[in-house]
């Protein structure tokens, strides 16, 4: 058995895994807003729940169940401490060291983005691959990198961040691009999140919409809409595009809420030739096997050595 969680700005989710990949036990929490040691207080709580409710041996003379947690963030190689997440109480905080103390027990932490492309690679729809991109497509634009089975873990514990790079090829009208809260302008994320697409159809039509109505329009016929996911698709198949010029994996996953747009999977393979340097682009385009468990599982997977 290994121990999974998934700390997220809302709620934070626990699982017990088997061996096989089997979840044996899965336990929700609301996410406490804006208070570091009470998130520290639900992480410990919530994993002593999963224990329970997967009724695996605890005792002194039993070795704990290790925990692996996503969050929103990294740890900084220089100095053990989260940095660059989005649940600002967590900066600075050494998440890692104090959950060990507190379970007596090995912590692993790793970005969401990277357990994400973790469980897919392990047991997934990329299981099976030498290496995997994982894409998070939804309220940001994250991403993770497994090789042979484990993460790519670079010396600033950034690896997978395509959505802080600006927007490959951009025409006039993309030029500078939007804000990003990193700081620049036109980052990938700012064009390709969920906000992304509705900021898009806010620019062309004078009011946003949620992504999900914009499909819905598209479905119906409406030109506008259809015109703003065509160009939505344009952006993120030059996005991928570039990603594949650097990396070249044998399979892209995608996941997050916009992944369940089941266009993209048609309309992206069919773009990206305009843009990657290769007479031919056989990389695949798949949609994650696990949703929004993947990330909770690709936690537990951080101890499959």
């Amino acid at each position: 058995m290994r121990i999974g969680i998934d700390l997220g700005g809302t709620k934070i989710e626990g699982v017990a895994l088997d061996s096989d990949g089997h979840i044996a036990a899965r336990i929700r929490t609301p996410t406490p807003q804006g208070d570091y040691p009470a998130t520290v207080a639900a992480i410990v709580k919530l994993v002593y729940a999963v224990e329970n409710a997967a009724n695996i041996a605890t005792g002194p003379h039993i070795s704990p169940t290790p925990v692996g947690i996503g969050i929103p963030g990294a740890l900084a190689p220089d100095t053990g401490l989260i940095k660059n997440a989005n649940s600002t109480c967590l900066i600075g905080q050494p998440l890692d060291q104090e959950l060990s103390k507190r379970l007596n027990r090995p912590i692993r932490l790793a970005n969401d983005a990277d357990c994400f492309t973790l469980s897919e690679a392990t047991d997934g729809a990329a299981a099976g691959k030498n290496s995997v991109f994982g894409v998070i497509i939804g309220t940001g634009v994250g991403g993770g990198i497994v090789i042979q089975g484990q993460p790519l873990c670079g010396p600033n514990a950034l690896t997978g961040e395509w959505g802080h790079n600006p927007l490959p090829w951009p025409d006039e009208n993309e030029r500078p691009g939007p804000p990003c809260y990193c700081g620049q302008n036109g980052c990938i994320e700012t064009f390709c999140s969920g906000p992304g697409l509705s900021l898009s159809f806010e620019k062309a039509h004078g009011h946003p919409l949620p992504p999900l109505k914009i499909l819905s329009l598209a479905d119906q016929g409406d030109p506008r809409a259809e015109d703003i996911l065509s160009l939505y698709e344009s952006r993120l198949a030059r996005a991928l595009a570039s990603v594949i010029n650097i990396l070249d994996p044998e399979v892209i996953v995608l996941g997050g809420g916009l992944s369940n747009l089941t266009r993209l999977y048609q309309n992206i393979p069919r773009l990206l030739p305009r843009h990657v340097f290769s007479h031919q682009v056989t990389t695949p385009i798949i949609k994650a096997r696990f949703g929004d468990s993947s990330g909770v599982r690709g936690a537990a997977w951080l101890f499959d050595d």
